[in-house]
């Protein structure tokens, strides 16, 4: 047998051990890398051919589903014409669908070469089953009628782009490195200090990165707190921060005369932020109790943080004061941030599992938790403070329903336009940052303010 023909085999195999899972298991990423880790014989280049041909297969699971009762091996070389044209897939793109076109990148583009393709025998069918608006869940529409538009659909579908965060005010210490590595790299025609890497890479192996010069952060991300224009030497709580990327921006927004607050229900997310923290350079705190706000921080041992220098490594940019607490104080703050847990709809490119997976019971219980978290925050924020609340959700429910609900509630607080909008669309409520904008993830961001 061929080395494709073996490839074949083994991609069917997993594909049938995940199919059970793939619209009903929210944590099936899990599954696909102990499926990927349990075969010793495979290297990181096969890990990385059926990463893609897994991932492909979800993307595409409602042009690729029937295919796979239908007709296995046509089922596998319409993942192969779908799957990105890299390193690691070369090999079994060109010897299963070496004949095929080259595949064109528009939905519209796809749908039609495989209707005249897969669907010859009935061309009506096939383009009815082809059709790009049936790659998201049909309910959604209700959602957010503007993600099933051709210039929205499009990028929502695609391969997210790397985008890096600048934490140095010298960026040729950091492009130098990635050109003297081959990679190609590109500012942000919206966003000074955002990068885009252009080539599929570990970025976290770069002295850049170990050097704490840059961080791993979506340009959405970094464009939410961009509209909100933080001024510069507040006392900022960050109520959910998670890994950090949000909280290490607004130490940077906010600079040397800042302090962010951060606060998580999760401890190993907030074990992570104090290792960037760290890596970044940025003054750091950890506290466990009310009484105990101060204590320095214990980085965990073991913890992967590089201390190794470099001739590239540059300054970094000053930042204000982080403090991880696991309780937040009886204060009151000049702003509190509100990036609240949701769907992930605006993600869905990174997670396509999550389309097949989230239902409206779903986005129904993260609006009821949403409006919670706004109700518990809010009383966080001084009077004339700013009270930012953030998803990376497209559904109306979790953005602006949540929003209308709780300023119908808290006649105190007042919604504000954000400063500044980047060319997103702006209603009563708030901003919508939409993938086809600015080859984004989907956000969504309000800003308040009370009275």
């Amino acid at each position: 047998m061929s080395l494709a023909g073996s490839q074949q085999n083994t991609l069917l195999a997993m594909l049938a051990r995940l199919r059970p899972h793939w619209r009903h298991d929210r944590t099936l990423p899990g599954r696909v890398q102990a499926l990927l880790a349990s075969d010793r014989r495979f290297g990181s280049r096969d890990r990385r051919l059926y990463r893609e041909l897994i991932y492909t297969t979800l993307r595409y699971l409602p042009w690729i589903e029937p295919e796979l009762e239908r007709d296995a091996e046509q089922a596998v070389r319409l993942i192969a014409w779908l799957a990105a044209d890299a390193p690691a897939t070369a090999h079994f793109r060109h010897e299963l669908i070496g004949e095929w076109p080259p595949c064109p990148a528009p939905l519209a583009e796809k749908a039609a070469m495989l209707a005249q393709r897969v669907g010859a025998a009935d061309t009506a069918a096939g383009a009815g089953r082809f059709a790009p608006e049936a790659l998201l869940p049909r309910w959604f529409h209700e959602h957010c009628a503007d993600a099933f538009a051709p210039v929205q659909l499009d990028p929502l579908l695609a391969r997210a782009p790397l985008w890096l965060r600048l934490q140095t005010d010298e960026p040729r210490s950091v492009t130098a490195e990635f050109e003297q590595l081959g990679w190609t790299a590109c500012s942000s025609a919206v966003l000074p200090g955002a990068l885009q890497l252009l080539d599929e890479v570990d970025v976290t192996r770069t002295d850049a990165f170990q050097n704490g010069l840059i961080e791993v952060q979506d340009l959405g991300s970094q464009l939410l707190l961009a509209a909100a224009q933080v001024a510069a030497g507040g006392h900022w709580l960050d109520a959910c921060a998670g890994a950090g990327g949000k909280t290490l921006q607004l130490a940077a927004l906010l600079g040397p005369g800042g302090t962010v607050d951060a606060h998580d229900v999760r401890r190993a997310a907030l074990d992570e932020l104090a290792l960037r923290a760290r890596r970044a350079g940025i003054p750091l705190t950890r506290s466990s109790s009310r009484s105990d706000v101060g204590r320095d921080i214990p980085i965990p041992a073991g913890a992967p943080v590089s201390d190794r220098s470099s001739p590239r490594a540059a300054p970094k940019r000053p930042a204000a004061t982080v403090r991880i607490l696991s309780t937040i104080p009886e204060t009151l703050y000049d702003g509190v941030l509100v990036d609240a847990p949701c769907s992930g709809s605006g993600t869905w490119r990174r997670a396509p599992h999550l389309k097949w997976t989230t239902t409206p019971a779903h986005i129904d219980q993260a609006a009821g938790r949403q409006r919670e978290l706004l109700e518990q925050f809010a009383q966080r924020v001084r009077p004339g403070g700013r009270l930012i609340y953030a998803t990376c959700s497209l559904s109306r429910r979790e953005n602006q329903d949540v929003v209308a609900g709780f300023l119908a509630s808290r006649p105190e607080f007042a919604a504000e336009p954000p400063p500044a909008t980047f060319g997103a669309p702006v209603d009563a409520f708030g901003l919508t940052l939409l993938p086809g904008l600015h080859n984004t993830d989907g956000f969504f961001v309000a800003c308040m303010r009370r009275n």
